[in-house]
């Protein structure tokens, strides 16, 4: 079993023991990390290691072939309903599409998990929503539908839905993906900003190295090949690690080879 990192902060987030598998083919095992209270956590690696898996698993999606994921020290797969609905209540997530209902409005589709979990009358909602949207730069744009807008204001109103609760947990898969350079990074800055201004823990499945290196203060690398966690630590870490030359490889864009430096 691998040793479970130290969390410099409180532990918000538990993986331990973890293996995934569909049938019997394993795609990771043994992982074991810690996500702290109010860090941004980076899921990396390279293409078909697992990391929207992980993600799927740490969100309830999928149930584990082994071990567990705690959150507060709770084990989601042993709560019980009413403790698992609570806990999903507390958590966003942000799908690599965005996932809004084409036939929505924005301020329909941000509206959807308010009107479902909240006693709030229509005003408050649209309060709400108004708010919510303003806090990702998309003020204005609540009777637009999401073929009306670009890629990148897609992803932020699919941030701005899964902030709708208020969440202390945001997942984030691929957020970048499908963006142009400035796309991604106004996306970068909005977590930092998020991040910093509501202390929401977010975790994050990124291989984009520039998002990784902007916004990660800890960061685990998955491997396909021994199909487990091979690193943990900040970004910067990794690469000067000189025990992990596929890592660095990864971090660096370079082919590895198992006799290379």
């Amino acid at each position: 079993m691998n040793t479970l990192p130290a969390c410099q902060g409180t532990p918000h987030i538990r993986v331990e023991d973890l293996t995934m598998a569909y049938g019997r083919t394993v795609i990771q095992r043994k992982l074991n990390f810690t996500v702290c209270r109010g860090e941004v956590f980076v899921i990396m690696g390279p293409s078909g290691c697992g990391k929207s898996t992980l993600l799927r698993h740490m969100v309830g999606l999928k149930e584990p072939a082994k071990g567990r994921v705690l959150f507060d020290d709770c084990d989601f797969w042993q709560a019980t309903p009413q403790q698992r609905q609570q806990i999903m209540q507390k958590c966003g997530i942000l799908y690599q599409s965005g996932a809004l209902w084409s036939s929505m409005t924005l301020a329909e589709n941000i509206a959807v998990p308010l009107q479902e979990y909240t006693g709030l009358n229509k005003a408050q909602i649209r309060e709400v929503v108004a708010l919510k949207l303003a806090l990702v730069g998309l003020a204005g744009y609540e009777d637009y539908f999401p073929s009306e807008i670009s890629g990148g204001m897609k992803k932020r109103a699919g941030l701005a839905r899964a902030m709708a609760l208020d969440p202390e947990i945001l997942f984030f898969d691929e957020p970048s993906a499908g963006l142009d350079p400035i796309s991604s990074r106004l996306l970068d800055d909005l977590i930092l900003e998020l991040s910093a201004s509501l202390g929401s823990t977010i975790v994050v499945v990124s291989h984009e190295l520039a998002s990784i290196f902007s916004i990660a203060h800890k960061a685990i690398f998955l491997d396909p090949e021994s199909k487990t966690m091979l690193a943990y630590g900040s970004p910067q870490e990794l690469l000067d690690a000189p025990d992990n030359p596929k890592v660095r490889a990864f971090l660096k864009r370079e082919a590895f080879t198992a006799g290379g430096k």
